[in-house]
């Protein structure tokens, strides 16, 4: 067995459970909410999604706040000290400065600890495409690839790593500039749905509108069989803000259209959650092209 160790960060959107059978490492991102920072575990130990999202929809805002070189630090050195070799899958670059504090951290440890590896991957993902990433490299090491062997593996198939989701409220994508105010308002009243995806840059981009929540979940699914390779043979991704009859509904679509057997869905994390909202729906596979 290959001795080194994954790890990523909690935009990942990965379950306790899910990472403890995956044996990788998460280092928790943080957001804040009336005042007061909270670190967002897999296990949810200081704030349970269904909660988070029932603020943000009482009207509080949340914030987020990247992982500085020093958190990276604190969570590597540790590893290294006990004669692990380390692998860090990141958060996009795109959206977010976790990775370019990941590779300061890398470097000043290599300097530190020059018999360790440690090695920092842009994943140009986010959520749950970024835990499928996390997810294909972890099998990857399981198979005995080397660290070198499976970090090549995460360049070389990052761009495969699909994502489609569709928002309910569009204020959280004003907010965020993603969108203007004038869209978001008319938006609203004709009940435009938005469907984007991440690019090949690690930005999210506009890709459709759909005319209301039914249509834009199915636009989701549309997508996905236009792209997927072997989407049968696939475990499929799905991450949601706090709707999980409608993430249950494009799992069924995906079963039902494309012969999908294996589908994983989580929650949306704060972290993209505080910038995409309550209602986001995301669904992350292996495709031709982004």
């Amino acid at each position: 067995m290959s001795d080194f160790v994954i790890l990523t960060d909690s935009s990942a959107d990965l379950g306790a459970e899910l990472v403890q059978q995956l044996d990788v490492q998460v280092l928790p991102l943080s957001f804040i909410l009336n005042q007061h920072t909270y670190r967002n575990y897999p296990d949810n130990r200081e704030m349970d999604p269904h909660l988070f999202y029932e603020k943000l929809r009482a009207g509080e805002v949340a914030t987020t706040a990247a992982v500085n070189v020093a958190e990276y630090v604190d969570a590597v050195e540790p590893l290294l000290q006990a004669g692990h070799d380390v692998l860090i899958l990141a958060f996009s670059s795109g959206l977010s400065t976790t990775y370019n504090s990941s590779v300061i951290a890398a470097e000043e440890l290599r300097e530190k600890y020059p018999d360790r590896k440690v090695y920092t991957v842009d994943t140009l993902c986010a959520s749950l495409g970024q835990g499928l990433l996390v997810y294909l490299a972890a099998q990857e090491r399981a198979r005995g690839k080397t660290i070198e062997e499976v970090r090549d593996w995460a360049e070389a198939n990052k761009l495969h790593l699909c994502h489609q989701f569709t928002v309910d409220d569009l204020h959280f994508l004003k907010r965020g500039g993603r969108i203007s105010a004038t869209t978001a308002v008319l938006g609203s009243m004709l009940q435009i749905k938005p469907v984007l995806h991440v690019d090949d840059e690690g930005h999210l981009i506009n890709i459709a509108k759909a005319r209301g929540r039914q249509a834009s979940l199915k636009a989701l699914v549309d997508k996905m069989e236009q792209t997927a390779i072997d989407p049968a043979a696939q475990t499929v991704f799905i991450s949601h803000g706090d709707c999980l009859e409608d993430a249950q509904a494009v799992a069924q679509m995906v079963k039902d259209r494309m012969g999908v057997k294996e589908v994983y869905l989580n929650h949306i994390g704060p972290v993209i959650g505080a910038h995409a909202g309550p209602g986001t729906v995301a669904l992350f596979y292996v495709g031709t092209e982004r």
